[in-house]
């Protein structure tokens, strides 16, 4: 599934990722509603078919991810009442492992998410994964979502790397297509990025339920 030896940068999503997807998943569709229904005096069940439609509305580009312009829309403190959810913030079985292999090895490790700044701070700090990456990239600082055309060319134009020698490991199908179509040759995503629902079937590119499942040996590893 992968030729480690063919392998001289590693891209990977965070979360649904790196972290289990759970957190996210929870804090939008469950947590956010229920504090938007208590501070607005709305029905919980009304307040979250109306977050949901307003969130579907903005999926696919920045705002869907922008911590800012949630707060700003919503008229909350959205950070804040992710901080009142951190501890379900989980890191993904094996994925310790898998990156001190990789940071044992010469292989260029970055970090590439659509999370907001104030989300990636809020996630780094709870789970210490930033000691593993040679880079960290958020791609509200090229105001392009990872699924629109020509983040990729604005990654490589900060962050070059080998399209054809290169890993980007990725839960969501949008990300994936597009870093297909740019040219990135090894592309891996997961079975299920959220622990607490059912495994996905049928998907178009490689997948994988846990890290284990592509470790690298270490006579891979280039030390």
């Amino acid at each position: 599934m992968v030729d480690w030896n063919d392998i001289e940068t590693v891209l990977l999503d965070m979360d649904g990722t790196l972290l289990d997807l759970h957190f996210d998943n929870f804090f939008w569709l469950e947590h956010l509603p229920r504090r938007y229904a208590e501070i607005f005096d709305r029905k919980q069940e009304e307040a979250r078919l109306e977050l949901v439609e307003r969130f579907r509305a903005e999926q696919g580009n920045l705002n869907w991810y922008c911590v800012d312009y949630w707060s700003r829309e919503l008229g909350l403190d959205v950070r804040a009442m992710k901080e009142e959810m951190r501890h379900l913030i989980a890191v993904r079985p094996h994925v310790e492992d898998f990156l001190a292999r990789l940071h044992a090895s010469r292989r260029r490790v970055l970090l590439v998410t659509n999370a907001h700044h104030k989300s990636l701070s809020l996630k780094l700090e709870q789970t210490g994964l930033e000691r593993w990456f040679d880079g960290i990239i958020c791609s509200h600082d090229f105001n392009l979502a990872k699924e629109q055309p020509g983040f990729w060319a604005a990654l490589a134009s900060v962050e070059p790397f080998e399209r054809e020698h290169t890993l980007l490991i990725d839960d969501n199908h949008a990300v994936l297509q597009s870093a297909h179509e740019y040219g990135i040759r090894y592309l891996l995503t997961l079975l299920q990025p959220d622990s607490r629902r059912e495994a996905r079937a049928g998907l178009y590119f490689p997948a994988i339920l846990h890290f284990d499942e592509i470790m690298p040996e270490l006579e891979d590893l280039d030390v």
